[in-house]
């Protein structure tokens, strides 16, 4: 039976890359020299800061411009507050969602179910979600019609099986 899996998820070597050039690209800029601004990668997290709001925000440009050119989908980071840091600094930090949560796998079921199209059947996995069908026209049906839905999370449809 045909099936294929339907994941969210992150290139880190890419996103790697980004940060490592948003951070060349802020330390060489006029406007960013002497705003102690820095972009930095953690496991699951990126974290911005600079001396004020205007300069955090140009700072998150960069990182986004230098992300949309490798590629990366910008619905993978999801922003935390801006925070007051000590001497009178703000950082802010992303963090980068991989893998389908429960209540999207839900969202993205209903979705599928929606669509009325004849013989196929979704099921949660984990952090992906399993779609399976009598007709391969049917699955490249569900995968245009995910692809033109928004549900908030990047996605990629792999394991293409007949």
């Amino acid at each position: 039976m045909p099936s294929f899996d339907v994941v969210s998820e992150v290139d880190m070597q890419e996103v790697r890359n980004a940060v490592d050039q948003a951070a060349r690209e802020v330390s060489q800029r006029f406007d960013f020299k002497n705003t102690n601004s820095s972009v930095e990668l953690g496991d699951t997290d990126i974290s911005l800061a600079s001396i004020s709001e205007d300069r955090l925000s140009a700072l998150r440009q960069v990182l986004e411009e230098k992300l949309v050119k490798r590629k990366v989908s910008l619905k993978v980071l999801d922003y935390g507050t801006v925070e007051h840091a000590s001497g009178n600094t703000v950082r802010q930090s992303a963090t980068l969602q991989s893998g389908i949560a429960s209540d999207k796998a839900k969202e993205l079921n209903k979705a599928i179910k929606g669509l009325g199209v004849k013989g196929i059947q979704s099921s949660t996995q984990g952090d992906q979600l399993r779609v399976t069908g009598k007709k391969r026209d049917a699955l490249q049906e569900v995968i245009a019609a995910l692809k033109e839905g928004d549900y908030g999370i990047p996605l990629q449809f792999t394991n293409f099986r007949d």
